[in-house]
This record gives C-alpha cells, sequence and structure tokens, in this order.
C-alpha cells in the first residue's frame, strides 16, 4: 500500500474481462471497514475544501473528475506535504489526520464515511493547512453556516 503522510493511497482491481469486451471498464475498491454515507462534492479551480480533520470517522475520498492537490501533513516533521492527484485517484484519510484539498481544474469527488456526519458531535476540526480565500470567509460568516470556518475556530 502507498501512503501519503498518513493518508493511503488506495489501488483498484480490474477485472479484465470488463475491459477485454470492449465496453470500458470496471475498477473496484474494496475498503476495510463499512462504509455508512457518501457524498458528491463538487469544486471550482482555485477553491479549498477541508483544512480539517476528522475526530469520529475515517474518510475515503474518490476522485471522479479533474485534477486536485492534495495537502496533509508530514508525520515525521508536522510540515505540509502536496500531492497532485486526479480521476481514478483514492484516498483513505484516519480518524484524525488533517487534510485539506485545493481544485487545480473543476473537480468532481466521492466522499465516503464510516460514520455518518449527522450521528457526530464534532464532525470536523479545523485546521489552517491552506488559507482559505477572503470571499469564502466573508461568504460562510453571512451565511451562518453550522461548521463555518470561524465557529470551526472558536471551538478549539
Amino acid at each position: 500500500m502507498n501512503k501519503f503522510g498518513n493518508i493511503e493511497i488506495l489501488t483498484p482491481n480490474c477485472n479484465i474481462s470488463t475491459i477485454k469486451d470492449g465496453r470500458g471498464g470496471i475498477f473496484t475498491w474494496v475498503p476495510d471497514e463499512a462504509i455508512l454515507e457518501f457524498n458528491m462534492v463538487y469544486f471550482s479551480p482555485g477553491k479549498v475544501r477541508g483544512n480539517h480533520f476528522h475526530p469520529e470517522f475515517n474518510e475515503y475520498f474518490l476522485i471522479v473528475d479533474g485534477s486536485v492537490i492534495m495537502v496533509t501533513k508530514d508525520p515525521k516533521n508536522d510540515s505540509e506535504i502536496t500531492m497532485l492527484a486526479s480521476k481514478g485517484t483514492c484516498f483513505r484519510t484516519p480518524k484524525g489526520v488533517s487534510h485539506a484539498v485545493h481544485a487545480l481544474t473543476d473537480a468532481t469527488c466521492i466522499s465516503l464515511l464510516t460514520k455518518p456526519w449527522g450521528k457526530c458531535k464534532d464532525p470536523i476540526i479545523h485546521e489552517d493547512l491552506i488559507p482559505l480565500d477572503e470571499e469564502y470567509m466573508k461568504y460562510a460568516n453571512e451565511q451562518g453556516f453550522i461548521h463555518s470556518i470561524e465557529e470551526l475556530k472558536k471551538k478549539k
């Protein structure tokens, strides 16, 4: 298994008959734990999602389309590390591991959780891996988002 900091990079299996029949291909990831919620996440170029860790669940993150930079911390020295990822890359981020995603292009991803978001006391804890743009911070504050950046900073 390949790792990126404490984040695992999962490699899919492919039944070669799904390629040989000329219709395309079926690629399969088999997680070691039950997936209890999944979400489709859209990214706009130049925008950041993440900047947090999850204290109550592991997150699998499959890039369906586009290119992103995944950011986490090096477990050896706590410095920021980055990885270019695109369609077909799947990450497993364990509980407590900080991560952020910076979109290079329009991107579509699937986030798969081992515990439903709504059943968590604290689904995310904010971290400052990548600065969020002022436009987003202003919008989050104006909307009064649950788990907005400012709200999460106050919880720390």
